[in-house]
């Protein structure tokens, strides 16, 4: 028999695309899977929508709000699977996602043996529909030992969403359950005990996963002091994590760069937090990571300095500039509705399809 796979989905406010992240799911051609759904106190109909899709594979909770860390914990909790893929609310997954990376995990066991990787996989963004990602290769879509796959994602500021991972469950339980006291970058923290825990990082690149962007008020998107905290917090944390497995001139050097990187991207916020940041990337040996940005900002940067730059850069996005790149994206995908594939389906036949 297969073995099984928990699928797990945080939700918070996610009534637009609930609907559709459970029918990617439900359409697997992994077919043993179970899927838990934690409705974090949304106060929209999320709860709703998710319980029309409950079922034998599909359970359904829900928790006063208390963040997606916890609301992932609530999940784990309740998961009887072998394999752990967890999945936002608003994400989606390629129909045999979950078939390719357990084909590549078991692969290299023996039958009955448990792996001791962990797989990754292609994943891109989109705003309204899948159609519209663009997989664009990166340097972490390859096979990596642990530490040089963190080494590649902090030094260039490289990334992998929830979605594209699955993880045996025995790796999970070794690196412990989500930090709760945060919410910006909490993946990020996560998932660097994760691959630390693992033997090896193996890249799947036929799994693909799809990353939804430009949402409002996404906790990705946030820019508060509050969020600020919490993306030191992770830092700091995933930085004990590395220099913890590998104290070496490299894994101190991207360190410093993961702190030099917040002390940029804060400015002008959190004044103590980036006293803070400068005082580790001193201790660490310093870091030669410049402030990055688009033309403008280089530019500006040359003659007036990356302070000031970065204060008319952040004044230019406050006036909705990426509120009209979404807006222009959006144009762009209806204009192309004709010749995109429609996946809308209700509930009850993804759950036909599932059990036919």
């Amino acid at each position: 028999m297969q073995p099984l796979v928990s699928i797990l989905i945080p939700a918070y406010n996610a009534e637009d695309w609930i609907a559709k992240t459970l029918q990617s799911v439900l359409k697997q051609t992994w077919l043993n899977i179970e899927v838990i759904v934690v409705d974090d106190g949304s106060s929209d109909n999320t709860f709703n929508i998710a319980k029309q899709f409950e079922s034998t594979i599909v359970k359904v909770y829900s928790q006063p709000n208390r963040g997606a860390a916890a609301a992932r914990n609530y999940a784990l909790r309740q998961a009887q699977g072998e394999f752990i893929q967890f999945l936002d609310a608003d994400d989606l997954l390629a129909i045999d996602k979950i078939e390719q990376q357990m084909q590549l995990l078991l692969s290299t066991v023996a039958p009955g043996e448990a792996p001791t990787c962990i797989a990754s996989g292609p994943w891109a963004r989109f705003y309204l529909s899948a159609e519209e990602a663009e997989f664009i290769p990166q340097p972490l879509w390859r096979d990596f030992a642990p530490i040089d796959w963190l080494v590649c994602a902090w030094e260039g500021h490289w990334m992998m969403h929830p979605a594209a991972w699955l993880v045996p469950r025995a790796i999970a339980e070794a690196a412990g359950p989500w930090d709760e006291a945060l919410s910006l970058n909490d993946d990020g923290e996560y998932f660097a005990r994760v691959i630390l825990a693992s033997s090896e990082v193996k890249f799947c690149a036929t799994a693909k996963s799809y990353y939804r962007s430009g949402i409002s008020g996404s906790l990705s998107d946030r820019k508060s002091d509050a969020a600020y905290r919490s993306a030191y917090r992770a830092i700091a944390a995933g930085n004990t994590w590395l220099l913890a497995a590998e104290t070496s001139p490299r894994t101190r050097k991207v360190c410093a760069t993961q702190f030099q990187r917040f002390i940029y991207e804060t400015y002008p916020a959190v004044p103590e937090l980036r006293q803070q940041a400068a005082q580790w990337v001193r201790q660490l040996g310093g870091s030669d990571l410049k402030p990055t940005g688009g033309p403008l900002f280089q530019k500006l940067s040359k003659f007036l300095g990356w302070r000031f730059a970065k204060q008319i850069q952040q004044w230019i996005y406050q006036q909705g500039y990426r509120r009209w790149q979404i807006q222009r994206k959006s144009q762009a995908v209806i204009t192309n509705a004709s010749t995109a594939v429609n996946t809308s389906t209700t509930a009850a036949e993804a759950l036909a399809w599932r059990e036919s």
